[in-house]
């Protein structure tokens, strides 16, 4: 059995499940058209067509996947939320640590979901771009201050923490 690689629908696609659609015929009729699994249609139809009465468009469909997709990998939550960005800028010029920021926005928020981070998210915000202006002034306020994270291989030491350690053997 031949695994199929992930792929996203393309253009050409979405033009043939817009005339498929106008011809009236089943999603599943289209998904074997296509090659494609009965639900990664249904999915992408139903994205669109909510009510009846509305119809699908290629053009409007692509364009946005394709927007989603830019978007998606470039924008981090705090750069998308104004609010949220001073909360986490504020929180670190009064001294407090990422996760400190993190739990403290749990209870001043509780019901807000704009106003939920974790505190990886706001270190990776923060060292996205570590030659940044910016960045390098967050950096220095993070407790360590260090410009670079440290992968968890290189923090791991090898052998024992013991100092002069006497074997038992």
């Amino acid at each position: 059995m031949e695994l199929k690689k992930h792929r996203r629908l393309s253009y050409k696609e979405r033009v043939i499940i817009q005339s498929l659609l106008e011809d009236n015929k089943s999603k599943s009729f289209i998904a074997n058209k296509l090659g494609r699994s009965r639900s990664t249609i249904t999915r992408e139809v139903n994205r669109w067509i909510t009510k009846p009465g509305e119809y699908y468009n290629a053009d409007i469909a692509n364009y946005i996947a394709k927007d989603d997709y830019l978007n998606k990998r470039n924008k981090d939550k705090i750069s998308s939320f104004k609010r949220l960005c001073i909360y986490v800028y504020k929180g670190l010029l009064k001294d407090w640590s990422p996760e400190q920021i993190s739990g403290r926005i749990k209870k001043d928020y509780p019901n807000d979901p704009v106003m939920t981070i974790s505190h990886e998210a706001i270190y990776q915000h923060i060292y996205k771009k570590p030659q940044a202006r910016l960045n390098l002034k967050l950096i220095r306020l993070l407790t360590r201050g260090t410009g670079r994270r440290k992968s968890r291989i290189r923090r791991r030491r090898k052998g024992s923490r013991i100092i002069d350690q006497v074997s038992i053997d």
